[in-house]
């Protein structure tokens, strides 16, 4: 299955979130990408249920 999380974007949040707070993170490995993935899939996925679970068909912040 393919990331639905954009590496490039993740990587370029990271390093401006390390340098505002000077933390000095300079390197991701894969496997934080991969537990991301999951972590946001798993997100994505109680989110339907909720609204599911509301009788509602669309996806709301509140959902989160």
């Amino acid at each position: 299955m393919a990331m639905i999380i954009v590496k490039a974007q993740v990587a370029g949040l990271v390093r401006e979130i390390s340098k505002q707070k000077g933390f000095g993170i300079d390197n991701i490995t894969s496997d934080f990408f991969q537990a991301l993935d999951r972590k946001v899939r798993e997100l994505v996925d109680e989110s339907v249920a909720r609204a599911r679970e509301n009788g509602r068909k669309t996806l709301m912040a509140r959902d989160i």
